[in-house]
């Protein structure tokens, strides 16, 4: 993306609306007046539906809330920095803010997995309960907070497909020897099922499975799928995904960025996130289904649902990854039995309200 094209936004008023009215309203003071312009770098292709455009949105509305006094520009994948070192950059001080997925950072941080796309973990909903209200969000702090690194929950793309594959997927044997682009704990577990996964950016999956460099890959989900063209490579489509139940998008600042903010700004830059975490998860569950209808009917694809055998296999496969996870450091075994902890408290409520609810639901509109 160019300069030309690359966004920096501000808040421009509602000088239209003033002028209608003769009564000018009291303003609310943000408690402060300093000028601000951060550079915020993603782990995105340049305005990618979904994860590109959420950036854009989080920046607008951070202008929006202080009246114009932070700028913030935004930076696809490449521009400054590479897809998977955007934390990196946070990290040293060299930018401000990132936007990217925790996933992406399981070199330095093997326990960031568990903060964002872990096998047979919680949906989105089940995700931001343990984060606000189970401790998550304090542990995934504290995780970070030796690379000077202070996250938020900024989006979720929800429970993703399984993937694209060049064959159908019959049994676990069927995953041998596939060359398949699936990073972080779901690349794992296709590992110890005989797969080799192998960590692709966004931006090159395409080339790679066209060129059949790679047999098959994952991404997100319909909409993202469909715009980045994988029905031309690999007709098969699987669901549903284990890997990535409720895949969260984070919001890194520097730590010493951080704390040198008014409480005032802390407070706008928390809050926009959080509105985003809301946001981009609404606008995924708006389009995949309009996406998905159309690979079906118009583009050829091929929808498969991974059968029971398969999915027992990665259960088996992924109980031997997450011994591996909590072995690794005290704080990824606090990590992981905090998680598992509310995963089971949630379920167990889920199963009796939001499961019990959809599937009479569904049976009675005969979905």
């Amino acid at each position: 993306m160019s300069a030309m094209h690359r966004r920096t936004f501000i808040y421009g008023g509602l000088g239209a609306l003033a002028a209608c009215t003769q009564i000018e309203e009291p303003r609310e003071s943000t408690g402060s007046t300093e000028q601000h312009r951060w550079r915020m770098v993603t782990s995105w292709p340049p305005n990618f539906p979904g994860h590109g455009t959420s950036a854009n949105r989080l920046a607008e509305r951070l202008g929006a809330l202080s009246g114009g006094r932070l700028e913030v520009e935004v930076f696809a994948a490449g521009e400054l920095v590479p897809a998977f070192e955007v934390l990196d950059a946070v990290s040293r001080g060299t930018i401000q803010l990132g936007h990217s997925a925790p996933i992406y950072w399981r070199g330095k941080v093997p326990a960031a997995q568990l903060f964002g796309s872990v096998p047979f973990g919680m949906l989105p909903n089940e995700f931001n309960a343990w984060l606000y209200f189970g401790g998550g969000l304090e542990l995934w702090q504290e995780a970070y907070a030796p690379h000077n690194v202070i996250p938020f929950p900024a989006g979720n793309t929800g429970t993703q497909m399984g993937g694209w594959f060049n064959k159908e997927i019959n049994s676990a044997d069927d995953l041998k020897g596939l060359k398949m682009r699936i990073p972080g704990l779901g690349g794992d577990v296709m590992a110890k099922l005989g797969a080799s996964p192998v960590s692709i950016p966004g931006g090159q999956i395409y080339e790679n499975l066209v060129s059949g460099a790679i047999d098959a890959t994952e991404w997100v989900g319909p909409w993202n799928d469909r715009f980045m063209k994988f029905y031309e490579a690999a007709k098969y489509y699987y669901y549903p995904g284990m890997h990535e139940p409720g895949s969260m998008i984070s919001l890194g600042l520097n730590a010493k960025f951080w704390n040198g903010l008014s409480k005032a700004d802390q407070a706008m830059i928390e809050a926009a996130a959080g509105l985003e975490n809301d946001m981009m998860m609404a606008e995924y569950n708006a389009k995949s289904g309009e996406a998905l209808a159309d690979l079906v009917k118009n583009q050829g694809v091929k929808l498969r649902k991974f059968n029971d055998d398969v999915y027992d296999s990665f259960k088996e496969a992924s109980d031997a990854v997450f011994e591996g996870v909590r072995a690794h450091s005290p704080l990824a075994a606090k990590i992981h039995a905090s998680f598992l902890k509310s995963r089971a408290d949630l379920s167990a409520w889920s199963k009796i309200s939001d499961q019990a609810y959809v599937a009479q639901r569904n049976r009675a509109l005969g979905v």
